[in-house]
């Protein structure tokens, strides 16, 4: 038998529990009526999937009671004392009348919810975890000997045999000799790491029904099937496919559309000559992996003998009935080689600097020239942001009418900015779909797969298109995981400040150029940046005529939602563009920043030249008046050395003037060479390389 003290606390406690449910279900029916706290902006990913599990509101999920709320609702120790000398005098009182006076329809909060709520924000689901840590050790594994056929071929390329003085000295000294060209089968192992063929792309299919939702991954060369057949407990089937824009993609999308009627078309959000929905995103890559990417792309694309195997692998295992008939069909259409690099130059990411991609109509304005320069952005400089490099990616939604929808996009960065970074950074591209925390698209299948459809307002492909296209377009940012990162914005706004700073040191030489240099690659970034939120400002308004026009029709086709108290798109959409509206002022403000503080240093650095020149002035009369004394005595000094010298022989010697002049006139002529060397030795370097480049160029036709 229980003690006395013993059955108070645990009636103490069902108190408790029953007042933090009480709060509980306030906060839940305050957040479904306040549309600006959706979980698509709420500060934890790990909280909105915990909340996922619970009972519909808005979203589907019910939020967590702040430490405030619980803490106003907890009983005072006065009360607490008042209950317990209750409880005694009630110790004869069956327990079933407590019980019953408990038990109702609703659902309450236990300690054993709550704990497991708990667990599921400190940690990831241990099943998929441990999956992922498999695959992350299988990828680092391939990497780290990949890693060193790259580092061979680097050698091999750009190695210090080079160099001029490596080449003459290689004949004496191994160490300067040329490495060797790694095997030809560790560099098709090379070129299929980096740059997947066609037909093994990675592709995620997610299927949402009726609280249920499924996630597949499939090659490419299998998708046709799965664009065909959706099932029949399937609302939404999304297809995302990692591709850019080229040939493979202008085919894949011209199929996916000639298998299926179009869905609603978006006419002001979307593209008036062609039914998709399309925005610019921004994202993180790695820069190390980045380089690695198009040191690969440039070196092996000129190798001859592996041009032929590397064509056949494309389409190998490819089972669609029509996407290589179409691709070469395509590639002949446009003149354009179906060849192996020319298919895969669309999974390069775009820097900054290199022209807005949103608009392009055809597969050859999509395809840019590929250099080995990485633009040395100035967000690195900021240590938080010193291993990324920022590249823009398209991404470009097509549904149809039968509930299937394809985005398309080699956007495989990181969308969400946390404290771990530098870990997501590290991944591999072909896998960040699994991380939630740094991927926008795999986030938004983590947001439905427990109860999938059933806590939309509309269970169609347009919501969900809508529901996408707006996470991934307010993208990267750091308000997922509750602002534990420096964001995008304020790591531009410390590398102004800067910049300010070293306009104010001291002058040094050379420190100005490269000042000014810092100060350009900053505003031209900035100014990138500023366009794509134009960009995507002007999408969703559109969007957002559309959504209205939608929810009017169904109005009046007396079409009721399916989820009455879930996020509309009209929400969604208004949310996403203030959003945007609100990264658009603040790049438009540092920009204006970074211009006015330029303008300042050139100001100054015009009094410093004014300063310099008045310096400069009285040094030049000091020189002007040493002139003038040397002019004077100069001709005196050479008359008198000529008329002095002794022309008949060499005194108190026995060589005669013959030897005289070959020992002198031999080592003037070797400091004459020497001299002239170094002065056109750039000049000869580049000969010498241009030269090499030839010879090379030959030996591989």
């Amino acid at each position: 038998m229980e003690s006395p003290d013993r059955i108070e606390e645990e009636n103490g406690e069902d108190e408790v529990w029953e007042l933090i449910s009480q709060n509980t279900k306030s906060s839940s029916a305050t957040s479904n009526s306040d549309r600006d706290r959706r979980h698509s902006s709420s500060a934890s990913a790990d909280s909105a999937k915990t909340n996922r599990d619970n009972s519909p509101g808005s979203n589907g999920r019910r939020t967590r009671p702040s430490v405030a709320s619980v803490a106003s609702g907890l009983p005072t120790v006065r009360e607490m004392h008042d209950r317990r000398s209750s409880s005694q005098a009630s110790l004869a009182v069956p327990s079933s009348t407590h019980i019953s006076s408990v038990s109702t329809e609703e659902t309450l909060v236990s300690s054993k919810n709550v704990l497991t709520n708990f667990q599921k924000v400190a940690a990831r689901d241990p099943v998929i975890e441990e999956d992922r840590i498999r695959k992350l050790s299988r990828y680092n594994t391939e990497y780290l000997q990949q890693k060193s056929v790259y580092n061979r071929l680097i050698d091999w390329s750009d190695g210090p045999h080079r160099c001029l003085r490596n080449q003459l000295l290689s004949p004496i000294l191994s160490s300067r000799r040329r490495p060797a060209l790694p095997p030809k089968e560790d560099l098709l192992g090379l070129a299929r790491h980096y740059y997947p063929a066609r037909a093994d792309l990675k592709v995620q299919v997610c299927d949402f029904g009726l609280g249920r939702a499924e996630r597949h991954e499939i090659t490419l060369g299998e998708v046709e099937e799965y664009w065909q057949n959706k099932p029949d407990w399937v609302d939404v089937r999304w297809i995302h496919a990692p591709l850019g824009l080229g040939l493979t993609h202008s085919s894949v999308e011209d199929i996916f559309l000639h298998d299926g009627q179009r869905g609603r078309e978006f006419e002001n959000g979307g593209n008036a000559e062609w039914p998709y929905v399309e925005t610019e995103v921004l994202n993180l890559r790695s820069h190390k992996n980045f380089q690695e990417m198009r040191d690969v792309y440039l070196l092996l694309g000129s190798f001859k003998e592996l041009q032929e195997e590397l064509d056949q692998c494309s389409f190998k295992n490819d089972e669609n009935s029509s996407l290589q008939s179409d691709v070469e069909w395509r590639a002949g259409h446009l003149d354009m080689p179906p060849s192996f690099w020319t298919l895969v130059a669309s999974d390069m990411p775009w820097q900054l600097t290199e022209g807005l991609a949103m608009g392009i109509r055809g597969p050859m304005e999509g395809l840019q020239p590929i250099s080995r320069h990485i633009d040395q952005q100035m967000i690195a400089t900021h240590p938080f942001y010193r291993d990324s490099h920022m590249v823009r990616n398209i991404f470009r939604c097509f549904h149809r009418s039968d509930g299937v929808l394809l985005t398309l996009s080699p956007m495989t960065g990181v969308n969400y900015i946390d404290k771990k970074m530098s870990q997501h950074l590290s991944e591999p591209t072909h896998a960040i779909f699994d991380n939630e925390n740094a991927s926008a698209p795999g986030y938004v299948f983590q947001a439905f797969a427990d109860q999938g459809t059933s806590t939309w307002h509309r269970r169609t492909v347009e919501w969900f298109l809508t529901y996408l296209i707006t996470e991934v377009g307010v993208t990267p940012h750091a308000c997922r995981q509750g602002f534990n990162a420096p964001s995008i914005e304020l790591a531009y706004q410390s590398v102004i400040q800067d910049l300010k700073r070293r306009r104010h040191a001291p002058w040094r030489k050379n420190e100005t150029v490269k000042l000014v240099r810092d100060y350009l690659a900053c505003v031209d970034e900035l100014s990138t940046v500023k366009q794509i939120c134009a960009k995507q400002v002007s999408l969703f308004k559109g969007m957002q005529q559309d959504v209205r026009k939608f929810e009017s029709e169904d109005s009046r086709a007396r079409k009721l939602p399916d989820n009455p108290q879930g996020e509309t798109m009209q929400a969604r959409v208004k949310w996403a563009l203030n959003m945007v509206k609100q990264r658009h002022d603040k790049f438009e403000n540092l920009l204006i920043e970074a211009q006015q503080s330029m303008e300042a240093l050139f100001q100054l650095r015009s009094i410093e030249q004014n300063e310099l020149a008045i310096v400069s002035d009285s040094q030049n009369k000091a020189v002007l008046i040493f002139t003038g004394v040397t002019i004077v005595f100069l001709p005196l000094s050479f008359f008198t050395s000529y008329y002095g010298m002794n022309l008949s022989t060499i005194t108190n010697t026995e060589k005669t003037e013959a030897y005289f002049w070959k020992l002198c006139g031999t080592i003037a002529f070797i400091i004459v060479l020497v001299v002239a060397l170094g002065a056109t030795r750039h000049y000869l370097k580049r000969l010498w390389k241009g030269r090499r480049r030839v010879k090379h160029h030959h030996s591989m036709a």
